[in-house]
């Protein structure tokens, strides 16, 4: 009875915390260029004297899934859909973060940004000088036509990166991260398509589907656990007689 228990109780506390995880899927799958999460379970056994019989679940949902979102054209000269596996790198707190989020703007300042954070280049936050028109390549360098100028000048490069799937997390912000905390290399293979974004990577017919299994196995778990329940109370009653 105790081994089934611990089995019924973790799976139960596993299919919840799963539907978290769609759920957050699912209220970001118009977010531009958001990742969606994967679940992972794991077992663990129970520590403590006795048979070694009792175990329980651990969910884990720090893995980020690296299936390209839709890009669409938008021809607006800030907007930038970063191609294959590749991010973008923003300033976070005293390091840097990384997204998949495109829509880049420019502060008073001449700062770049994207959803409030300084957009990281080759020297640290790019800042743009005066400019009449802006142009970004296919590897990231930004040039700027200045006003009195008849040509483009290369200002700055984006800071793209290309990490390993298993060695980034997301943070409380739901930025992307190195798991060891140490800031990446750039990348010089990644690219960028100008005048374009890129959507989130969420399906929504996926999450419904993984939401709708997780609410049968909830309630399997239940019957489980009436079972269980029951099984305890007959021999109870084997013990009393």
């Amino acid at each position: 009875m105790d081994a089934l228990i611990y089995t019924v109780m973790s799976g139960a506390e596993r299919a919840m915390k799963a539907q978290q995880v769609h759920a957050n899927n699912l209220a970001n799958v118009e977010t531009p260029g958001f990742r969606a999460d994967l679940e992972l379970a794991t077992t663990y056994a129970v520590p403590g004297s006795g048979y070694d019989a009792r175990h329980m679940s651990q969910l884990q949902a720090d893995t980020v899934s690296g299936r390209q979102g839709a890009v669409r054209e938008t021809g607006r000269e800030l907007d930038v859909a970063v191609q294959d596996q590749g991010y973008l790198a923003v300033q976070w707190q005293k390091g840097e973060a990384y997204t998949r989020a495109g829509g880049l703007t420019v502060g008073p300042d001449g700062a770049l940004t994207v959803n409030g954070r300084p957009v990281l280049g080759d020297a640290g936050p790019i800042v743009l000088p005066t400019y009449r028109r802006l142009s970004i390549a296919v590897d990231g360098t930004i040039s700027v036509q200045e006003p009195g100028q008849d040509n483009l000048q290369p200002i700055d490069r984006l800071k793209l990166v290309r990490p390993e799937p298993a060695s980034v997390t997301k943070n409380e912000a739901g930025l992307v991260v190195s798991r060891n905390g140490v800031p990446l290399a750039a990348d010089q293979r990644v690219q960028v398509k100008s005048g374009h974004l890129e959507g989130s990577n969420v399906s929504a017919i996926e999450e419904m589907v993984a939401t709708m299994t997780l609410n049968r196995d909830f309630e399997i778990q239940m019957k489980l656990y009436k079972s269980a329940d029951g099984m305890a109370e007959a021999g109870n009653r084997l013990l009393r007689d």
